[in-house]
């Protein structure tokens, strides 16, 4: 099975949310298929875990808390990392 155009933009855009995670200390384990990335705080519990996936809008590329709200646009990896960090890291 190979990947679609859309897919390769999806993976794309999580990498470059992962690569801001990672420097933020989280980790961030992309899933292959559907392309989404598991999110954790090495210091915290499982518990304060998220997945996070990109999808298409009406607007352009957004990252996606598993819930369905939007986190942020993709193409400002920095600010939807700052937004996840802030969530995840709340109760250290």
């Amino acid at each position: 099975m190979s990947a679609t155009p859309r897919e390769h933009t999806r993976t794309y855009y999580l990498g470059k949310l992962a690569a801001e995670l990672e420097q933020r200390g989280l980790t961030a384990a992309l899933r292959p298929y559907p392309p989404a990335l598991r999110i954790s705080d090495p210091d915290g519990t499982i518990m304060l875990a998220e997945t996070i996936d990109c999808v298409p809008l009406a607007e352009g590329w957004f990252y996606r808390w598993s819930w369905g709200d939007p986190v942020g646009p993709a193409d400002d990896p920095a600010l939807a990392a700052e937004r996840i960090v802030h969530v995840l890291t709340a109760r250290r």
